[in-house]
């Protein structure tokens, strides 16, 4: 596919290009990853040699691979993810290529096998809020170990954040140490806090920091000339959501079920049998299996698929960094393996306390069946994401959910602030034509015939 920047990414390239040490702060979907690959080959030609990336587990595997295979003129670029068991990383390290993507959980394993051969010269640290607990003394031992390095052996430093201070100024030194070692913020995070912060014992027994009124304007001003923040309502119309399909790719042995349960209407997973009886049964079925769970019953026992949508929900939630989340679910198996990655997670009930404690920003992450978010319901003070964790043929009951925090909702409320509306999506599942359907490109018996001819297809 043939690449033309958006009018937003232009800025961010040539800040990478501009600046060694640079932070790009641009909300999600707005392209950062592209943006960076862009920068990274032309970064290349002057500065060769690889581009370590730190980035989340799925970001890392899928993300930055997919995104360099979407570009023509990215593709050249060879992208070796490291990830996996120790022998599998060292095979990848071993592998020629530009850019070696690897979670920041491999962090400190990766500098003690390079120790002081460390190779990468550039590095990329996505979704930087993760080096927010860096201390010189104490903090995060990743960050930590990352630090010795940062300036003695690493050259070219570039942080890639949708929200860099979710909880509020606090949480911006660890990520600006790593850009001019505490030039502009400090050299030490005691300085940081002497300077912009008081401290008060409130109502608690413990000593709280609460920031003076002129830091926020000032701190930002300081970081102003190597940060760029890139504000979708700038460049979108935020009378319309934003929306962007998440993608992620079903492992081994869920795509084998799949396709079992779609050729024959029959899948068995961990010795459970999994039956459908007719075409809209196995509908249902397929949806559930792209959602990683399939019910085995008619009493509401399932079996575990994949869990790979989970992993995509808890990257969007870190990468939102605090900003809450309403999730939309369709089935009561989503809704028990989500709370059990997230237990601070509630379910949107017929209880006015939960309504008004999610508009009153004590709800991180919201769980919503699009039936029980029904009229009369009012969430746009909560928040403005939603992420569709699945979905259903129901066309009502899809715009419903995101009208609940819609962009006319917001403007009434007086939030001057964009919609994202988030789908993950499992690849080549049914999930594609239920979308479609959503999308009104067609009725269900069409794009059912659509997908029986793309199995056809697979064989």
């Amino acid at each position: 596919m043939k690449f033309t920047p958006r009018p937003w990414q232009t800025p961010m390239i040539q800040h990478m290009l501009g600046h060694k040490r640079c932070g790009v702060w641009a909300g999600m979907g707005l392209g950062k990853t592209t943006a960076a690959l862009t920068a990274i080959d032309a970064i290349n030609m002057v500065d060769p040699g690889p581009t370590l990336v730190l980035a989340p587990k799925r970001v890392a595997r899928s993300t930055w691979p997919a995104e360099a295979a979407k570009w023509d003129h990215l593709k050249h670029l060879r992208i070796s993810p490291v990830l996996g068991t120790p022998a599998q990383r060292m095979q990848a390290l071993r592998r020629p290529a530009d850019i070696y993507p690897i979670n920041y959980d491999n962090l400190m394993w990766l500098t003690e096998v390079y120790n002081e051969e460390w190779p990468f010269t550039k590095v990329v640290a996505d979704e930087a809020t993760k080096l927010k607990s860096f201390r010189l003394q104490q903090g995060g031992k990743r960050t930590r170990a990352l630090g010795k390095i940062a300036f003695s052996k690493i050259d070219r430093f570039i942080e890639l954040t949708g929200t860099p201070s979710p909880n509020g100024i606090k949480d911006l030194w660890g990520q600006a140490w790593f850009l001019d070692r505490g030039q502009r913020l400090g050299r030490s995070y005691t300085a940081f806090q002497e300077r912009w912060f008081y401290q008060d014992w409130g109502v608690t027994e413990y000593r709280q920091m609460y920031p003076h009124a002129h830091a926020q304007a000032e701190v930002q001003d300081l970081l102003s000339d190597i940060c760029l923040s890139i504000e979708a309502k700038d460049y979108f119309d935020i009378e319309e959501p934003i929306t962007q399909k998440i993608y992620v790719k079903l492992p081994p042995a869920a795509r084998a079920a799949y396709n079992a349960m779609e050729e024959e209407f029959f899948a068995e997973i961990e010795g459970k049998e999994i039956e459908a009886v007719h075409a809209g049964a196995k509908s249902q079925k397929l949806l559930q299996m792209a959602n990683g769970a399939a019910y085995i019953d008619d009493k509401g026992n399932w079996v575990h698929v994949h869990d790979e949508k989970l992993d995509a929900l808890e990257e969007i939630y870190e990468e939102a960094a605090g900003a809450p989340l309403l999730v939309a679910y369709t089935f009561k198996s989503d809704v028990a393996r989500i709370m059990k990655r997230f237990p601070k997670a509630r379910i949107l009930d017929d209880k006015q306390k939960t309504e008004d404690d999610w508009n009153a920003g004590k709800i991180g992450m919201l769980l919503a069946h699009p039936a029980s978010a029904g009229h009369g319901i009012n969430l746009q003070d909560g928040g403005n994401i939603l992420v569709r964790f699945g979905l259903n043929w129901n066309l009502e009951l899809h715009l419903q959910i995101l009208e609940r925090i819609g962009p006319t909702r917001q403007m009434q409320s007086g939030h001057e602030r964009p919609v994202f509306d988030y789908c993950i999506m499992a690849e080549d599942t049914l999930d594609d034509d239920v979308y479609d359907r959503l999308d009104g490109k067609g009725t269900v018996q069409q794009i059912l015939m659509e997908a029986l001819k793309r199995r056809g297809n697979r064989k």
